[in-house]
């Protein structure tokens, strides 16, 4: 199937890793999320569809936890209950900028204007982890 959409668990890459985030034990997910996201920050070559797919996921996971972070809703997501994520806001931010920013392939597939809701799907999850009250810092990791 590929790609249906342009949310973050819209293709079989992000639906997998869901699956495989429900499989893990309760005390490993925050692990995974965390592995998907520094294997993506740490790409310093061409960074690939696959792992960028894997990260978008973790990020709107991380996201979804944040005061104004976008709800996943998304039937393809992680249905087992998630661990706090809060202290992964940085890096689920530097995942993301790291996915838009060249040598990228994700970033070359939704090239052009048929990507224009890709990235702005990017852009909102972008914002939901950006810190919103007056005072809210980021906590390094």
């Amino acid at each position: 199937m590929g790609t249906w959409d342009t949310g973050p668990f819209d293709n079989d890459t992000a639906a997998d890793f869901c699956g495989d985030l429900d499989e893990a034990a309760a005390d490993e997910r925050e692990g995974v999320i965390r592995s998907a996201l520094t294997r993506v920050i740490d790409t310093e070559n061409y960074l690939e569809a696959p792992e960028s797919d894997v990260a978008v996921a973790a990020a709107a996971l991380v996201a979804a936890q944040c005061p104004q972070g976008p709800a996943t809703g998304s039937v393809y997501g992680p249905k087992e209950p998630l661990p706090d994520l809060a202290s992964l806001r940085d890096l689920a931010l530097q995942a993301l900028d790291r996915v838009m920013t060249e040598p990228s392939e994700l970033l070359e597939i939704w090239d052009g204007t048929q990507g224009r809701a890709w990235r702005a799907e990017i852009h909102r999850l972008q914002n939901g982890l950006l810190p919103q009250a007056l005072g809210e810092q980021l906590r390094l990791v």
